[in-house]
């Protein structure tokens, strides 16, 4: 069982987008797959409800927003015995026990960042933390940024570009803003899950993140994301 952490303090990164798009992924490539969402507004928790309501390859969900009176935290966090792979979503402004809980857990760390000066400020801000949390904790987890939401040809690109430089930390691929993640969260569905032929650059772009998720986590093996899944949708 190997786990991927999507973080990031600031709001609006996308975290949610890529964390049920990748859940949706490793589902329909026959992975027994679990999403836990620790962000109270259950956006994660909600895609995959509507998931239940389809015929696609079930995500098991875990709703980590609060803790419940009655039963350890353990015991309420805990997937399914045969889980191959666990993707945790996370709240903006998370805080620094919530943050050291995600991840003990985590084998693997995502960060979205978004092109905006606000957003790459923050996000150098929460970098610097998380690398203190993850020394404190003795622990050594693979990171990676991802450039979400990006209109390439908007000059808000090129701060971005620096800002990515500057990290000891891998840039993986840049993500556009594109309408089909919304239509996917709003069916419970991925990208992935769609007509190849209607996302095929969004597919190209998600193609070194899961190369560099395998190459990362090495103990599983990796869906074939450039080939088609079932269609999910004919729009």
């Amino acid at each position: 069982m190997q786990s991927v952490l999507l973080l990031n303090a600031k709001g609006g990164s996308g975290k949610t987008t890529i964390a049920t798009n990748l859940a949706a992924l490793y589902a329909s490539s026959g992975f027994n797959t679990a999403l836990i969402d620790y962000d109270p507004q259950g956006s994660s928790h909600f895609w995959g409800t509507l998931r239940e309501e389809s015929d696609r390859p079930p995500v098991h969900l875990v709703d980590a927003s609060h803790k419940r009176t009655g039963i350890t935290r353990a015991f309420q966090l805990k997937t399914p015995h045969d889980t191959e792979r666990i993707i945790i979503d996370t709240p903006a402004g998370i805080s620094r026990d919530l943050l050291r809980e995600a991840v003990d857990r985590a084998d693997m760390i995502i960060i979205p960042v978004a092109p905006s000066p606000a957003d790459i400020h923050a996000t150098a801000e929460f970098v610097q933390e998380l690398m203190l949390t993850i020394k404190t904790r003795a622990r050594g987890i693979p990171i990676g940024i991802i450039a979400n939401r990006v209109r390439q040809q908007t000059p808000l690109y090129q701060p971005l570009e620096r800002f990515l430089a500057s990290l000891d930390i891998p840039f993986i691929t840049t993500l556009s803003d594109s309408y089909y993640y919304i239509d996917a969260s709003a069916t419970g569905f991925g990208i992935h899950e769609m007509e190849p032929s209607l996302v095929t650059q969004e597919r190209i772009e998600w193609a070194p993140l899961v190369k560099w998720i395998g190459q990362n986590l090495p103990h599983i093996s990796q869906p074939d994301e450039s080939q088609p899944l079932r269609v999910a949708s004919n729009r």
